[in-house]
């Protein structure tokens, strides 16, 4: 089975993977996948430089992540053409890789994907965790991680889909608002789901 975990900007779906990690589950991040296909000499690379400029470049010809974050996140058709250009390779990506872990063999394996509702990438999973936070945990943990005043994190909010459409499509929620120990306790008790989940998942 493969559990695609998604959720807010800054709700703590990393934390919440974490946790499955150590319990041995395989995770395939499409934040990591998303960083590998934009590589220098990759064709999406190519095509954000012709629609963005190279002002989106770092000094050693990588993408400057942060520089573009400030372009998209303030502009909907920019980050449309954004998600235009590198979500097709993230797909190819994340399937090529997935389809990989199943013919290994492993019978749960986690997809975390920020984008996994808006990408459209539903189809890659079998179930869906959203986690969530409460929304001024969430603002003050995303200006505190990436540096940003609170106008700012409003804008990047607001620039994903509402949480409460992710809560309505989700198939288990963890509430990331509390210590780390609390979620510990909320993915320990969510086990016996995911088995019987596990026992009932389509063979791939």
């Amino acid at each position: 089975m493969i559990l695609g975990v998604t959720g807010g900007i800054a709700t703590g779906k990393s934390s919440v993977t974490d946790l499955f990690r150590k319990k041995g589950v395989p995770v395939v991040s499409a934040d990591a996948l998303a960083r590998e296909v934009v590589l220098p000499g990759s064709s999406a690379l190519s095509a954000i430089v012709q629609r963005f400029g190279n002002k989106i470049l770092a000094r050693d010809g990588t993408l400057d992540r942060e520089k573009l974050a400030e372009i998209i996140f303030s502009d909907h058709a920019a980050r449309t053409d954004l998600n235009r250009i590198t979500h097709p390779a993230i797909a190819r990506l994340a399937e090529t890789t997935l389809a990989g872990l199943v013919q290994a063999g492993a019978e749960l394996i986690v997809y975390e994907a920020p984008l996994l509702f808006e990408a459209g990438a539903e189809n890659r999973v079998d179930k869906v965790l959203v986690v969530t936070a409460e929304p001024a945990e969430q603002k003050e943990r995303l200006m505190r991680r990436d540096g940003i005043d609170a106008a700012t994190a409003d804008q990047r909010i607001a620039a994903q889909m509402p949480m409460v459409e992710k809560i309505r499509r989700a198939d288990f929620l963890i509430d990331n608002s509390g210590t780390p120990d609390e979620t510990a306790l909320q993915v320990a008790a969510l086990w016996p789901e995911l088995v019987v989940s596990l026992n009932n998942a389509p063979i791939r």
